[in-house]
């Protein structure tokens, strides 16, 4: 397959998986396209115009013009320097590898990933929030993880890959779409009376099982095993955490149950306070269920081997062709 294959293929599930809709993802990068239109020519000239096409800003082609022959790929959680030249080493030692496959976002990817915030208040507004409350309360949160992501130093993994001519993407919230869009059919399926039914049903996935073998398989954060569960909502796109004062206007619109990736400490006494239960599937696991589903629909397009590495373990669903 050629990279630009692969990354178009990356989009493309991403966006048949979003919790928007395609018609939801299609105004918004219409109102992209507007804002793009009615910008001065000397603000063009630093516009990424990938972003017209693709509504991820954390995914992208990081290193590469498309046209290369991909016919082996590490894949990991994180990529960083130490991953770059772990593959450089694997080609030295007779084991090509072809391309870099990055879950989380570097280089520009990272750069802007918060930008896929904006994405949370559709989603909060689909399960019930007004879409002001929900657009109000982001606001600030959006604006705080743009100050705490300014002053990283996000290309050197790029640099490396680049001195080193190791073609590199990262493929961050498609993959969060279609694990979230995988659970949410599942529990929307099969009803979870509990949260420990909810437990159980996590712990017959794969990634899943692995991560509990771990130590750091599905838990519950709050809440018991024989509470019953009520509506679910499976918190697991849209970039980072979102606002934590949305926990009130999740309540009032009647969610139960949240079930997340992660779940930071001032999170956690917000929705604890608005009696919301929470189970934390695990963020690594969660990750590599994402990347799994991603990579099932990539090697159906193509022949790929991936050599898993940093976190990620490959399990393939029985549809997805291929190989490991």
């Amino acid at each position: 397959m050629r990279l630009r294959q692969i990354y178009e293929t990356i989009v493309e599930k991403g966006i048949e998986t979003d919790p928007r809709g395609k018609k939801g993802v299609r105004l918004f990068l219409d109102r992209r396209k507007k804002a793009y239109e009615e910008m001065k020519k000397e603000e063009r000239e630093f516009y990424d115009t990938e972003r017209l096409t693709n509504p991820y800003d954390d995914t992208r082609i990081l290193h590469g013009d498309g046209s290369e022959e991909i016919k082996t790929a590490l894949v990991g959680i994180d990529l960083e320097v130490q991953e770059v030249l772990l593959a450089d080493r694997l080609s030295s030692r007779g084991k090509r590898v072809d391309l870099l496959i990055s879950h989380h976002p570097e280089g520009r990817a990272y750069a802007n990933f918060y930008e896929v915030m904006h994405m949370q208040a559709d989603i909060l507004n689909k399960f019930g929030v007004p879409i002001n409350v929900a657009e109000d309360l982001l606001e600030g949160r959006i604006k705080e993880v743009a100050r705490r992501v300014s002053p990283v130093n996000h290309t050197r993994a790029v640099d490396a890959a680049r001195l080193l001519d190791i073609p590199f993407i990262c493929a961050h919230t498609p993959a969060d779409n279609m694990v979230t869009s995988y659970l949410q059919r599942l529990f929307d399926r099969r009803a979870p009376e509990t949260l420990g039914d909810i437990i159980k049903i996590l712990r017959e996935i794969p990634e899943y099982q692995e991560a509990s073998r771990n130590n750091a398989g599905p838990r519950i954060l709050i809440g018991s095993s024989e509470r019953r569960a009520g509506k679910i909502f499976v918190d697991m796109t849209g970039g980072t955490e979102g606002a934590k004062n949305i926990f009130e206007s999740l309540a009032n619109s009647g969610v139960g149950t949240i079930v997340g990736m992660h779940l930071s400490e001032d999170h956690r006494k917000e929705a604890e306070k608005h009696h919301i239960n929470v189970v934390i599937a695990g963020h690594i696991s969660s990750d590599n269920l994402g990347m799994n589903l991603l990579l099932d629909e990539i090697q159906k397009k193509g022949d790929l081997e991936v050599i898993p590495c940093s976190g990620f373990r490959r399990f393939r669903r029985p549809k997805g062709r291929g190989r490991q």
